[in-house]
Order: C-alpha cells, then structure tokens, then sequence
C-alpha cells in the first residue's frame, strides 16, 4: 500500500532548504571603516552600487541643482578597564608571613582605571546627474 505524504511533510524540506541557516546563516556584518571606503568606494559607481558596497546612507539631501549627496555618519565607542585588581588569601602562610597574610585575608584592593575613546567616520558622497559618484570626501576623528 503506498503510503500518502501530507502538504505540511512536502513543505518542510523545502523551507528548510531556502531558510539562512540552511544557506550558512546571514552574511557577517562587515565594520565600517576608512580602508572599507578606500577599498569599494570609486568615482563612476551608480547608487546601487554604493549602497551594495556601504549599506543605507543615514542621511540623503539634493542641490539646488538636483544632484543628490549621500551623507554616511558613523561613531564607535570604545570602554576599556586598565588596572590591577588584588584578593586576598586566606591561607595560614602568605608571601609575607603569617600575620601580615592573616590581615589581608578576603580584602580586595582595587587600582582601576576607565578609558573611553569615541571614534566618528563621516562620508560624504556627492553624485553626478546621471546617478553616479562625482566627488566624496570623508573626515575622521577620535577623541
């Protein structure tokens, strides 16, 4: 007897097939960088291209002439902790001698620094009336 296979049991396979994990997952995101624009970014590419090469711009404007620019604004923001931390033992013998090591049992001594550092990329791309890349120019800072 032939056994009768359901809708549901046809369509599994086969949205499993087109699904992201099944093609290896969504594409890394790739960091927005200086070399990134140095490496994709050329005068005479058409604004799909661009936007395949950077993404969405975060601001888009037009000229008097009606030439648009494509504004990319970008800020990173680092946190790092510098310093030393120390805990205490509890042995009965410590590298200074027993009663020294015996008053610093459980204590922590903390000498810790903060750092933060912000980082901003901003693009700014300016097309021809044809739809391709005319000038740009970008400027970065960290502070």
């Amino acid at each position: 007897m032939k056994a009768l296979r359901s809708p549901v049991a046809l369509l599994v396979p086969l949205l499993l097939a087109v699904s992201p994990a099944a093609r290896g997952g969504d594409p890394p995101e790739r960091e927005f960088t200086l070399g990134l624009l140095q490496k994709e970014l050329r005068a005479g590419m058409d604004q799909a291209a661009v936007a395949e090469a950077l993404g969405s711009p975060n601001l888009v404007t037009r000229g008097a002439d009606g030439r648009e620019s494509w504004v990319y604004d970008k800020v990173a923001s680092e946190v790092r902790v510098k310093g030393t931390t120390v805990t205490g033992g509890g042995g009965a013998m410590g590298p200074i001698g027993p009663a020294v090591w015996l008053g610093f049992s459980g204590a922590r001594h903390r000498d810790e620094r903060v750092v933060s550092t912000q980082r901003t990329l901003t693009v700014v791309i300016r097309f021809d009336a044809a739809g391709r890349v005319d000038t740009f120019a970008f400027h970065a800072s960290r502070f």
